[in-house]
């Protein structure tokens, strides 16, 4: 067909109402990120859908080409004969038609999409032999009797130029879309008989659930070719779409600059694969480029209009040094800090719709900058079949199996997408090279350090006043934290902090992981915010305690306190119900061995109470915790024990929390200090506190005690056995 006949279809595909049609990828509400689950098998896609990407809000996931592929023995059965088809039946490594059909169903019950990786521009070249469901191929004669294609189907001479047949010069748009990719017979998708066969596997495709297709090689085929079969596709499945959806159709084309085909030529039938963005993150997450520059990260970059684009940092492609970009330049799970780092940035930044890669491992073998081993396919058993994704007690994968979508730093982010979509980046921040932070309106931020030096600065969020769990450090769990927390004050504040030899130098936030508000399954990092006082008997806040006490070799010294039995009814020994226990999370410190033991002993402590170690408390060797821990601090810089805060002297013990303000006496609360050694230990004498406080902040208590008497919300300094007391901002 001529190219200007090919024109005139396209146009006419067009005016049929085919523009612009194809994007939508069809998520539940309240979902915007798709996994591609290479190479994995039906049965575990269906397991995962139910027991991780439901509960995790994704939105979708891509799939392995499910259709009837050849079986390679040289090499041993690598992970590209899954894109040389013999037949469009379902019947492939991954499985049959039966748990397909299952999958599909599974997911889709618990709000899961599917999507399809679609082989269409050619078939196997492979010489003769029979593909993984029985079906006989002769690539030499062009014979496919599964579909049924025979030599009338596909590109020949009067098509492609070349006199090897193959593609030989990328330069030519003509060769590139009608000869042979890689030696395979290219089917003639101008003729109506093959884009009726190829319309046929779509739409039984469609009829089992799936709500779209990758369309692999896209650039090889003629936009109006495609045109003709998409026109063709029938809406999706009612059982679990509402009527008239289309399916959701994203095209691969590489376009890197410098060729003649554009991914622009393909936007108006679906969204395109934009190679261009991982790139680009892969320079600036391996240092080559400096994150200041991604303040101005989009479509002005010369990529696609973000509704047009789906975006990735690596694909099963590229992240072999095949397919565009270069080993060099794409960051893999092989990498996992920069990795993890540009995963996240992709999460919380609002350009294209997010496709998560999850792997599995393979040894490199890289010689001249390329991969030899970039073939070897799924783990697999004895008689290659692919081995299960088992999960360890951890959440992790085994046997082989590398889950990036299950890492914390990258699952948790898909959450944080979810609870900012729609929201437009402000409040964008730099320190001039390769510190950034953002915010997504009111809804999310992130800060991120892949500089030489610490990030510790005073940001604003933008988010609401409270308490937040840094989804990075931790996960969001009934409400509370198992990682670090966040400090937002009245002006949306923060004070953020990382050092630049973090494993993972970044911190995120949102609305659905704020403590004391639904949310859903994250996680947290503290960074010391200078938050005012809440109003008092409201919110969280975070809550310094200093008790100068000079001690001896072995001693520790813990807090216990709350509200005192003579202010309160209902206070009992049980911490987790006693009306006189106040609930808090402690603010992480670090973890230098100077903070060994009372890391140990803060896991497990959630009230400030009167009665001891709390069910479950930390130990730390042979010695429990006597109550709520301390760290012994210091204002001489440089020595072990100095932090910021502390700007009185030695022997100052710190409790560093953020408390509940509103189980407090109007913004009070009581504590005193137990001194342990380990075989026993004492209370501190009974206090008879100073009418006023001095301080910043100062104030007098509303009740006399025989404690201390502390505000929530505020630096509180006391000494051991006095009625001395100083509060501060």
């Amino acid at each position: 067909m001529a190219w200007t006949d090919k024109i005139v279809l396209f146009l006419l595909s067009l005016w049929a109402g085919i523009s612009f049609a194809f994007h939508d990828p069809n998520c539940a509400p309240g979902r915007h990120v798709i996994v591609h689950l290479f190479e994995w098998k039906w049965s575990d896609i269906a397991a995962e859908c139910e027991r991780f990407l439901g509960p995790k809000g994704f939105c979708g996931v891509q799939l392995s080409p499910p259709s009837e592929h050849i079986v390679s023995t040289n090499p041993s059965h690598p992970w590209w004969q899954r894109y040389q088809p013999v037949s469009y039946q379902l019947n492939s490594r991954s499985g049959n038609r039966a748990a397909f059909a299952d999958m599909v169903s599974r997911c889709n019950n618990v709000g899961v999409r599917v999507y399809a990786d679609i082989v269409v521009n050619h078939m196997a070249a492979a010489g003769i032999g029979t593909g993984y469901g029985g079906s006989n191929y002769d690539s030499g004669s062009l014979s496919y009797p599964g579909v049924p294609f025979g030599p009338n189907d596909f590109n020949g001479p009067a098509e492609c130029s070349t006199s090897s047949g193959n593609i030989e010069n990328y330069g030519d748009a003509n060769q590139v879309r009608n000869c042979r990719l890689l030696g395979m017979p290219d089917l003639a998708l101008g003729k109506d008989y093959v884009r009726g066969k190829v319309a046929d596997y779509l739409n039984d495709l469609i009829g089992l659930g799936v709500a779209g297709f990758r369309i692999d090689a896209a650039k090889h085929m003629w936009p109006g070719d495609l045109a003709g079969i998409l026109g063709r596709l029938n809406n999706l499945n009612t059982q679990w779409f509402s009527s008239g959806k289309q399916p959701f159709v994203f095209h691969e084309v590489i376009d890197l600059g410098g060729e003649p085909i554009k991914g622009s030529e393909y936007k108006s039938m679906g969204r395109v694969t934009e190679f261009k963005y991982g790139k680009f993150l892969g320079k600036a997450f391996r240092g080559r480029d400096q994150l200041k520059w991604l303040e101005t990260f989009g479509q002005s970059w010369g990529m696609l209009h973000p509704f047009d684009a789906l975006v990735f940092i690596d694909n099963h492609d590229n992240q072999r040094g095949e397919g565009g970009g270069g080993m060099d330049t794409i960051v893999t799970f092989f990498e996992s800090r920069p990795y993890k780092m540009a995963s996240a940035f992709m999460l919380a930044h609002p350009y294209g719709l997010p496709r998560v890669m999850s792997s599995y491992h393979w040894d490199r073998h890289i010689v001249g900058g390329e991969d030899h081993n970039y073939w070897i396919g799924p783990p697999h058993n004895e008689d290659w079949s692919t081995k299960d994704v088992i999960m360890n007690a951890d959440g992790t994968c085994g046997n082989g199996w590398v889950c990036e979508h299950r890492w914390r730093q990258i699952a948790n982010m898909v959450a944080f997408r979810n609870a900012c979509d729609g929201e437009e980046i402000s409040n964008w921040w730099d320190n001039g090279n390769n510190q950034i932070a953002f915010s997504r309106g009111n809804k999310g931020f992130i800060a991120i350090n892949n500089d030489g030096n610490g990030l510790d600065a005073t940001l604003q969020t933008g988010l609401p006043a409270g308490l937040y769990c840094d989804v990075i450090s931790g996960d969001f769990v009934n409400g509370g934290c198992s990682g670090h927390t966040i400090s937002v004050d009245g002006s949306g504040r923060a004070h953020i902090s990382i050092s630049n030899s973090a494993e993972d130098p970044f911190i995120a936030i949102h609305v659905g992981a704020k403590i004391g508000e639904d949310g859903g399954d994250e996680g947290g990092r503290e960074t010391q915010p200078p938050a005012p006082a809440p109003t008092p008997g409201e919110g969280w806040a975070r809550t310094v305690v200093f008790i100068k006490k000079q001690t001896q070799y072995g001693q520790d010294l813990f807090v216990r306190g709350g509200i005192s039995h003579a202010h309160r009814t209902g206070c009992s020994q049980d911490a987790a119900t006693s009306a006189c226990a106040i609930p808090i999370v402690y603010n992480d410190l670090g973890d230098t061995d100077h903070l060994e033991k009372f890391n140990a002993w803060r896991g497990g402590d959630s009230r400030l109470d009167w009665y001891g170690p709390e069910q479950g408390q930390g130990t730390f060797g042979s010695k429990t915790a006597s109550g709520s821990p301390t760290v012994w601090t210091t204002n001489v810089q440089g020595e072990d024990g100095y932090f910021p805060d502390n700007r009185f002297g030695e022997h100052y013990w710190m409790l560093d929390i953020n408390m509940d303000c509103s189980k407090t006496e109007g913004g009070w609360f009581d504590i005193k200090s137990y001194l342990s050694d380990g075989s026993g230990g004492f209370w501190e004498a009974d206090i008879n506190q100073v009418t006023s406080c001095g301080g910043s902040a100062g104030g007098q208590a509303p009740y006399s005690s025989k404690n201390h008497v502390a505000r929530c919300g505020y630096i509180n300094v006391f000494e051991f056995g006095s009625g001395s007391c100083i509060i501060d901002n």
